[in-house]
């Protein structure tokens, strides 16, 4: 937006900040040189949406291509809406301050799924007809790509193509396709999404496929428009990790946003197989950064941004293998210049003393820890493979060091759960406390506090659990209340997450293309900022399925058929469906599985880099 021209609706709404450009690290390009023209759009607010890291990932590898500008795009307050609405202004990128309609392709990274409404709510601000179908020859390629995209159906109808798997070096692929066919003259939008789909790898296109349904409800049958459009698409998998693209010099914000620090991508994926976790299963094999790389970046981010905080990122941090080393070389610099480290993503059973002397205790009194499951028997079922004794010793560790706060992370509503395994959550609660009492080098200015969290089971595609039901949102309230009511100790606090909202969420997590029609039902109904409590509206919802005649319970309360065609089996992430379900079926006998480092379980992403990568994380 150009800040001069709408200066004094800028004074009107919320946060100005949000809308003005001009942020240091910002890429500007020369329009003359560029022949490809992408709009990076975050269905979110900017504060969110400039705290994440694949964004700022995709913007520096497109930008990297020097025909190639990537400028970025974000959902605009409700307050800036109503402005944009009544003054007629487009919704427009920040760097240049162009509409999105202008741009040769416009591209949303779906991370959550209660932020759908929010990409629709943007291609209306953007003048982009909402519908694939609807666009012409001059409108935007409409492009999807995150972790929702693994099951894309219920926002097919929306985008023209879908990114499956890591961007950083499939996004270039694509410009480079888009140029070469505007060069040569034989670009149209249907040719040029027919040879994406058939040429480069990771390209799913939603029109090139026809679905059908049987009397039942079910996928009947899933089947490509033409025998050259592969019947699977097969995600994209960085190899070359350690050479990947990884931006040192970020676009710093005006404003306070969500993660104000420098964040290090230490390694991509996971050896652990929790059963109820999609990112452990579609970002395998795992893939990690030497020291010497990662202690590079650090010094470059560091001069660059002037960031007084290091978090280390990963879905888990002590699983890398060189974490000793890694912290060791940081805190030669890092200690002299005041910058904390920060491991975010710690688990209980590798969590050592020399890990906590390493953490800084500048800005936090307490650590986080995520047991998922409140009784032995529930977390062997869910393969978490953590003990009680090591949630303990943990805990013990952190108090000899000082703190007195610590979060645990539950979910409710898991497969095979029941009360006994609620009510565990509780009492491991209570058990922190004690431990605390036992420990000899507490704090003993600062009384002990333990912060309960639970989220609702949300069955996951390609998880083991993809087939399992969800509870129903009358029972997750009462196992809600049963945690509280059995809480008994002032220094254990207790938050837990909406069902309501929980429940939507397994709809859009697992559901097919006819949820289009609610969709578009929903923006019609006015829908924004869902994964906000204050604009989430459950009564809008229902109305939205009521309208489009859909039932949600099909796509929640029920367990799927070994045998059923799932709506998102049109892609291959690599983990067979046979090792999942096998995965499923130890979890009903609570029977746990090894983890990648201890022997290979057979998953099937050797085939995604090889038995070089695998053999390799396995040290």
């Amino acid at each position: 937006m150009d800040s001069r021209k709408y200066s004094g609706i800028l004074k009107s709404v919320s946060k100005p900040a949000r809308y003005t450009g001009g942020e240091r690290g910002q890429v500007i390009k020369d329009r003359a040189d560029v022949r490809c023209r992408w709009a990076f759009c975050f269905p979110d607010s900017y504060e969110i949406g400039m705290s994440n890291l694949g964004v700022r990932i995709l913007y520096g590898a497109l930008n990297s291509e020097p025909d190639v500008w990537c400028e970025r795009v974000y959902t605009p307050w409700v307050d800036m809406q109503e402005r944009m609405r009544e003054y007629g202004i487009p919704l427009s990128a920040h760097e240049s301050g162009d509409p999105i309609s202008e741009f040769d392709i416009v591209a949303f990274t779906l991370q959550y799924e209660m932020c759908y409404t929010n990409v629709l709510v943007m291609l209306e601000l953007g003048g982009i007809p909402e519908r694939a179908d609807e666009r012409g020859e001059d409108d935007p390629i409409v492009i999807g790509g995150g972790p929702c995209a693994y099951n894309a159906e219920p926002m097919a109808d929306f985008f023209d193509i879908f990114s499956i798997g890591e961007g950083e070096e499939a996004l270039p692929e694509l410009s480079r396709l888009y140029i070469r066919m505007k060069a040569d003259g034989t670009y149209s939008r249907r040719a040029f999404l027919f040879r994406a789909a058939t040429e480069l790898e990771g390209f799913y296109v939603p029109s090139l496929y026809r679905v059908e349904y049987g009397a039942d409800g079910t996928v009947s049958s899933f089947e490509p428009v033409d025998d050259r459009v592969p019947r699977r698409v097969k995600k994209r998998v960085v190899e070359d990790f350690d050479h990947a693209y990884f931006p040192t010099s970020p676009v710093m914000p005006y404003t306070e946003v969500v993660h104000d620090r420098i964040m290090l991508e230490v390694f991509r994926g996971c050896i652990r197989g929790c059963r109820f976790c999609q990112a452990g299963m579609v970002y395998r094999p795992v893939r990690d950064r030497s020291v010497e790389t990662l202690c590079r970046q650090a010094e470059e981010m560091y001069k660059n941004t002037g960031y007084d905080e290091i978090s280390l990122t990963s879905l888990a941090i002590d699983d890398y293998t060189c974490v000793g080393e890694l912290t060791d070389e940081l805190i030669k610099w890092t200690n002299e210049n005041k910058i904390s480290l920060s491991l975010p993503s710690l688990r209980a059973d590798s969590f050592t003393r020399e890990l906590m002397a390493k953490i800084s205790g500048v800005r936090s009194s307490g650590l986080t820890f995520a047991p998922e499951a409140g009784t032995q028997r529930l977390r062997d079922a869910i393969n978490k493979n953590v003990r009680e004794e090591d949630i303990l010793n943990a805990v013990h560790i952190a108090f000899e060091a000082g703190k007195s706060q610590v979060k645990l992370y539950f979910m409710i509503g898991l497969p095979t759960e029941t009360d006994e395994d609620v009510l565990g959550i509780p009492a491991l609660a209570a058990k922190v406390i004690e431990e605390y009492y036992k420990t000899e080098g507490r704090n003993k200015k600062r009384p002990p506090q333990v912060t309960i969290s639970t989220a609702c089971f949300i069955p996951k595609p390609f998880t083991p659990f993809q087939w399992a039901e969800q509870i129903s949102k009358e029972e997750f309230v009462r196992r809600q209340r049963l945690i509280a009511d059995n809480i008994h100790d002032r220094r254990i606090k207790y938050n837990f997450h909406d069902s309501e909202v929980s429940f939507i969420e397994a709809v859009l997590a697992r559901g097919d293309r006819r949820l289009g029609v609610v969709m578009s039902e929903m923006h019609r109904l006015g829908a924004c900022f869902d994964a906000w409590d204050e604009y989430f509206s459950a009564e809008r919802w229902q109305t939205a399925f009521e309208s489009a005649g859909i039932d949600p319970d099909f796509y929640t309360r029920r367990e799927r058929a070994p045998g059923e065609i799932l709506p998102w089996d049109v892609i291959d992430i690599g983990v067979t469906k046979k090792f999942l379900l096998s995965e499923y079926e130890a979890a009903k006998v609570s029977r746990p599985s090894k983890n990648c480092r201890e022997g290979c379980s057979g998953c099937g992403a050797l085939v995604y880099g090889g038995d070089t990568l695998c053999r390799k994380m396995r040290g």
